[in-house]
């Protein structure tokens, strides 16, 4: 450290404590960063790496940013995943001795910002915490600290973890340094955030009232962990953070990451993006922080069936109460989002346009209210009663703040005249001073008799009253002051001109300067406010979901659900409510859906295109949208309360993991088959798809028999192989099921309907043809079906790899089993035991066994050889 210079070495030593993060150092009108940070800076930014001397013979690398526009800078690594230290000078550097003092008074993380483009205002922005129990299970605790929102739940596995934060969208995790690697790169690589670290230390009590309902110690420790963290790196005012609530995951219809994604709950599968998801569809909503609540409901659909019903029947009464939900969506436009602006007010980085929303958010409550109370519903009213306008509040924002304030605190011109009498002095004198001044002039001539008196100003003495030698006798006030003296008049001043020189000349700095302080003043009185407004948030984000639900249902013509504990679920004229919204003019085909205790699961046959998972998918939202308290797309809807849905729907190789298709195709129904319970809704598209025909159709069937005989879940299963239609015979709960096509000169028609039944062909040419594949082609594919259906075999590349002679009907077993083995290979001659062991295999009928008899039967076998 000796080499540099003092600069130097007091910005390394701040880096120091800042490894993981850019240290912006303030160096006048710039953040400058040095070393790696500025080569790795000049990069992401696209700025000009330059050097300068550090008291080495070689230059030390540097780039920076001017700090007005620093705000852009920084937002670019965050969305990068970065972290910014934001160092500052602490001392007037024209006092300090030496170099300036620096310090950093905040980190800015992915989890952590506050504002600017990195804060979408319809999505939360989490930051989470994680603590891995001796026992091997975890808890989480999380917060938004925008909105301060904080939640914290136990969790027995990592896969729920990792489903439990993929469902936040968390950005951040903040743990400690001895959780484990393969935790810390699961994290990674699954959720792509960003990993923190804290060192965890004894509960501290500044944080107890945060503690809320977190009474296990467990958790108690990772919330503790969490507002640590918080409290380090924030350097300010948390006390918009609120109390901490305990949820547990199976209170909600749980639904993994892989059937949001497939589903398309809150985005595509293609784009990533809104448009097209269930959240699109549904986001009526009016404000901000409905949006949000929105988001969440969809995310976490109820199981309680009174919960429910309870807001079905709001959303029953709002859709009957049509001109006052248009007064109350009208009012709703008017409100800003309120969670983060208490947010902001708590973190020190409000602004008087943000006060002058928050007036006019309050304002609207009160209309709210009455417009609530013209509705003939309990429910409605309760809700109604508990929303406080904060009146008080109200009155201090409209006395103090202007309705059109600058956007900076630091320049004036926002404090309301009449609010402050000294500020109202300064104004006084800064507007009115030179008509002070005149009034002044002809007070004094009066009293002193001196016609010819005047007062004047100059920059070096001020303001003055000046009076020729000739008046001199006539002056007999003691309180003029003898200030000048010239050839032919003296100037003097008085103790009242001499203070109002200074309340003049001093008026536009003291104006700021008391502007400044009012407004903090002003912004700690708003801070007491914040319990109750965000409690108001909440109240007010609910009507706006409920209406938003109202306003789909009657737009789209939804209906209201009925919940049954019977099992059955009876859909009529079903529709998928994103694609019917895409398809706008066009006609929709709904379809029906029935299920009960004698018909658990419906094989869905039919040839692509043709709306098999249109249909599957169409189930599952009506059963989410019912959850979530909204109207559902149908003529008439009775629907069990799932615990769960899994899907298994679509093909997509995970790169990252280093997964195919068909593994994650096998994952993901493994997922299923291990967690569904008899009250859960399983969709399985094309299961088997991925391997050879035999072998897919015999997964295929194994997975319907298991989940018929083991589960008894409510499936719904489409596929190609028509050879599993015959299942109906031996499967009394599984029916089956056809999306109908017809040929029509050649070619298929699809019509989208549902009928009961199997599917008489696939089509799979036809569509070929539709997709305008050469025409050469499709005749030669039509060629080799026939040639194919004559000598009723199954696969042309089976028929291809296929030697002359037929191999005994163990050799597919063992070259599947090749999948799990580096190799398998036969001896030539087989002892004893191996050829009764093998003479065993042979007896086996594979595709009526399930999956758990075939592994009991394969360990049985091996048994046998090996001794």
């Amino acid at each position: 450290m000796e080499q540099y210079t003092p600069m130097i070495r007091q910005y390394l030593s701040v880096k120091a404590q800042y490894e993981d993060a850019f240290l912006f150092f303030r160096l006048g009108d710039f953040y400058e960063m040095f070393f790696e940070d500025a080569t790795r800076a000049s990069q992401l930014l696209e700025i000009t790496l330059t050097s300068r001397e550090g008291g080495t013979e070689e230059r030390i690398p540097m780039c920076g940013v001017p700090y007005h526009s620093a705000p852009v800078y920084i937002e670019r690594l965050i969305e990068l995943g970065h972290k910014v230290a934001i160092c500052e000078q602490t001392e007037d550097p024209k006092q300090a001795k030496g170099v300036v003092k620096r310090e950093v008074v905040q980190l800015i993380t992915p989890g952590t910002v506050m504002e600017g483009k990195g804060l979408h205002e319809k999505e939360n922005n989490y930051i989470a915490a994680l603590c891995c129990q001796i026992d091997r299970t975890y808890s989480i605790a999380f917060c938004d600290l925008s909105t301060g929102e904080s939640r914290t739940t136990a969790l027995t596995t990592l896969d729920e973890v990792v489903n439990e934060l993929s469902t936040l969208r968390v950005k951040e995790v903040v743990t400690t340094r001895d959780l484990d690697e393969e935790v810390k790169k699961t994290l990674q690589e699954r959720l792509s955030v960003t990993l923190s670290y804290e060192e965890q230390t004894a509960e501290q009590g500044e944080f107890g009232a945060l503690m809320g309902e977190a009474v296990i110690p467990s958790l108690r420790e990772t919330v503790h962990l969490l507002f640590q963290y918080l409290h380090r790196t924030q350097k300010r005012s948390l006390s918009h953070l609120q109390p901490v609530t305990v949820y547990e995951i199976h209170q909600f219809m749980k639904i993994d990451v892989y059937s949001k994604r497939n589903l398309e709950l809150t985005e595509t599968i293609r784009s990533k993006g809104k448009k097209g998801s269930l959240l699109w569809l549904l986001d009526e909503t009016m404000t901000a922080m409905g949006g949000r609540m929105l988001k969440q409901w969809i995310d976490r659909p109820l199981i309680n069936k009174k919960q429910i019903n309870e807001r079905l029947a709001m959303v029953e009464v709002l859709i009957q109460s049509f001109f006052e939900r248009q007064e109350i969506r009208e009012m709703l436009k008017s409100v800003y989002d309120l969670e983060r602006l208490a947010g902001r007010v708590a973190f020190g980085n409000v602004n008087s346009r943000d006060l002058v929303q928050l007036k006019k958010s309050l304002q609207q409550i009160p209309m709210l209210k009455e417009a609530l109370l013209q509705i003939k519903s309990e429910a409605i009213q309760t809700l109604s009663n508990k929303m406080n306008p904060c009146e008080e509040l109200t009155d201090l924002l409209e006395q103090a703040i202007i309705d059109n304030p600058p956007l900076s605190i630091k320049e004036g011109g926002m404090i309301q005249d009449g609010f402050h009498a000294a500020l109202d002095e300064y104004r006084d004198a800064s507007r009115n001073g030179k008509d002070w001044i005149a009034h002044l002039q002809q007070e004094e001539r009066e009293k002193t008799g001196i016609k010819s008196l005047k007062i004047g100003y100059n920059r070096i003495f001020g303001y003055y009253i000046e009076i020729t030698k000739a008046n001199l006798h006539l002056l007999e006030d003691n309180r003029y002051e003898r200030k000048q003296t010239l050839a032919n008049c003296e100037r003097f001043i008085t103790p009242e001109l001499k203070e109002k020189e200074a309340l003049i000349l001093q008026a536009n700095e003291k104006i700021i300067e008391l502007e400044y302080e009012l407004f903090i003043e002003i912004r700690e009185q708003v801070k007491t406010f914040i319990p109750q407004l965000q409690k108001l948030a909440q109240l007010v984000s609910e009507l706006d979901v409920l209406q938003c639900f109202a306003e789909v249902s009657e737009k789209r013509k939804y209906v209201k659900p009925g919940l049954t504990e019977d099992r059955e679920l009876i859909i009529k004229d079903g529709r998928h409510p994103v694609v019917e919204k895409v398809m706008d003019s066009q006609e929709y085909v709904p379809n029906d859906c029935t299920m009960n205790v004698r018909r658990e699961m419906l094989l869905i046959t039919g040839p692509n295109m043709s709306g098999k998972s249109t249909y599957m998918r169409q189930v599952a939202l009506t059963s989410i949208m019912a959850q979530i308290g909204c109207f559902v797309p149908a003529s008439e809807a009775k629907l069990p309360i799932f615990d769960q849905v899994f899907t298994r729907i679509g093909a997509a190789d995970d790169l990252i993991s280093g997964q195919s298709t068909f593994m994650v195709e096998m994952l993901e129904a493994k997922n299923a088959i291990a967690h569904a319970t008899n009250q859960s809704l399983i969709l399985f598209d094309e299961i088997g798809r991925g391997t050879s025909t035999y072998d897919g159709m015999a997964l295929a069937q194994a997975i319907i028999e298991y989940i018929h005989e083991q589960i008894e879940a409510k499936t719904l299963f489409s596929t190609h192989y028509h050879e599993l239609t015959v299942l109906e015979e031996t499967l009394p709960q599984l029916k089956n099921v056809h999306v109908s096509a017809v040929e029509q000169n050649g070619r298929v028609v699809f019509l989208h309907k549902i009928k009961e039944g199997a599917a008489d062909k696939s089509y799979g040419i036809h569509v070929a043809e539709l997709a305008e594949l050469p025409r050469e082609l499709i005749q030669r594919a039509n060629e080799i079906l026939m040639e194919l259906e004559k000598k009723g075999k199954p696969n042309v590349k089976e028929q291809e790899a296929k030697p002359k002679e037929q191999p005994s009907q163990t050799a597919e077993p063992l070259e599947q089993l090749s999948f799990f083995h580096e190799s398998v290979s036969a001896p030539p001659q087989l002892q004893g035991k191996e050829r009764k062991v093998l003479e065993e295999l042979k007896s086996y009928d594979l595709l009526e066994m399930t999956p758990l008899d075939a592994m009991n039967v394969l360990y049985a076998l091996q048994k046998k050889v090996k001794k």
